[in-house]
């Protein structure tokens, strides 16, 4: 059948440009808005010359100073990635709010325990509560919604099939209890780890209790799954409740080895919640001593606190310096970009001020996709743009990172909205939006 030209060969005879508001990958796919990238040019493949009706062309309706000659000969189509101008934004003031993340099946609906701000000369404290598009080439792909400020999430959970490639995120905060609080088997441990997997190769631990410790080592040896484990002692709870995560985490590491296991955390942010500093610091000399009377003197021992509570003296005790930083407590909201960049900031004046050379690492930070802290737009929209851009930023200055966290936090029963729903996964697991948007090229 002969077709029209306008209907058939006119877009190519013009070689017009598509472009969108959002970057679309080299095979034409729209993946999601960002800054730095929003568009490609498309050019179909060469006319069928035989099949233009030329008593049909309107040629008073063809832009010739667009005509693309090459690419009306070429026999391929072709893709050129399309620089767009970055919009400036100005960096938010923090400020402490709530803070986050209890490792005990059993949620306190007091004050939330997140992270917080670092003691900046020039910045303020600030709390913290710690995919593959579809490959089909499109001659204009929709625009995807701007990941700015929203005022309410609109992104429909994925198939709930891993279809994203290992090592999106640096890491992962990982907290096993079923929505109820109760403590997981093991073959749920597995399938999680399963998934999490896809997105990660670090975990991050808060306890040992529920066996998560040893269900994690137990489900990464004989699964074979891709996964190093950063462990947690749990002190917030006193020194009987410190010790017995402390002999559960030998008792674990012996049985499957010291292989998988990264380090440990003593405590999270437990100066923020009111322990004295010669406590927090005892309890770390405590598990270093233990650990290297038991032969595992190999693995880092350190604390995690919030930026605005880590001091020098810590510091100097611990092998590594890790700390919670979130933006979305700050009194000031203008842009994901401005909020990615003072958490980059804060995390800049610890290393410069508090670290004494010691690397420094996020034990948390992110974005809930609901719920209100503040100024701060809470949605799903924006939990991907956070994550996105933290990702990039945190590469370039050159910090590693636990995002917080894998997923929803439902068991924290009581719980403010913002604080169960910081996970890239749902409470059941399945992914909150198309987890290969994680892998966008920064």
């Amino acid at each position: 059948m002969r077709a029209c030209f306008s209907s058939l060969a006119l877009a190519a005879l013009a070689g017009i440009q598509v472009a969108s508001a959002a970057p679309v990958a080299a095979d034409g796919a729209q993946l999601v808005a960002r800054d730095d990238a929003v568009g490609v040019q498309y050019v179909p493949a060469s006319v069928d010359w035989n099949k233009v009706d030329w008593s049909q062309v309107n040629w008073s309706a063809v832009n010739w100073g667009a005509v693309n000659w090459q690419s009306v000969f070429s026999s391929s189509t072709a893709y050129t990635t399309v620089q767009a101008q970055p919009s400036p934004s100005p960096a938010p003031a923090p400020l402490p709010a709530p803070v986050q993340s209890s490792a005990a099946p059993v949620y306190s609906s007091a004050a939330p325990t997140h992270s917080s701000p670092a003691p900046a000369p020039s910045l303020s404290p600030q709390p913290a509560p710690s995919p593959q598009p579809s490959p089909t080439p499109v001659s204009s792909p929709a625009p995807a919604p701007s990941p700015e400020p929203e005022t309410s999430s609109s992104i429909a959970a994925q198939p709930d099939k891993p279809s994203y490639s290992s090592g999106s995120l640096w890491g992962l905060t990982y907290s096993p209890y079923n929505n109820d609080g109760s403590c997981p088997d093991i073959g749920t441990v597995s399938a999680q780890l399963q998934k999490v997997a896809g997105v990660t190769s670090n975990i991050r631990l808060y306890s040992t209790d529920c066996s998560q410790l040893r269900n994690a080592l137990q489900a990464i040896s004989t699964g074979n799954i891709g996964i190093n484990i950063h462990a947690g002692i749990w002190i917030s709870d006193g020194a009987s409740r410190m010790q017995s995560d402390l002999d559960e985490f030998v008792a674990a590491v012996k049985q499957y080895g010291s292989g998988l296991v990264k380090g440990v955390s003593v405590g999270n942010e437990d100066i923020s919640k009111g322990m004295s500093e010669s406590t927090l610091i005892g309890y770390i000399n405590q598990v270093r001593a233990r650990l290297q009377a038991e032969g595992l003197g190999n693995i880092p021992v350190y604390a995690t606190e919030q930026d605005a509570h880590f001091t020098q003296a810590i510091a100097a005790v611990c092998d590594l310096v890790q700390v919670n930083i979130y933006s979305i407590f700050d009194s000031i909201f203008t842009s994901v970009d401005s909020s990615v960049q003072s958490v980059i900031q804060r995390a800049d004046n610890i290393k410069n001020n508090v670290a004494g050379g010691k690397p420094v690492r996020f034990g948390e930070t992110g974005w809930s996709s609901s719920g209100s802290t503040g100024p701060s737009p809470l949605s799903l929209l924006n939990e991907i743009a956070y994550v996105q851009k933290f990702k990039c930023a945190a590469a370039k200055a050159g910090y590693d990172y636990f995002y917080f966290e894998a997923k929803d936090a439902l068991w924290k029963n009581g719980a403010a909205a913002s604080e169960q729903n910081f996970g890239i996964f749902n409470s059941d697991y399945v992914q909150k939006f198309d987890l290969g948007l994680l892998n966008l090229l920064c």
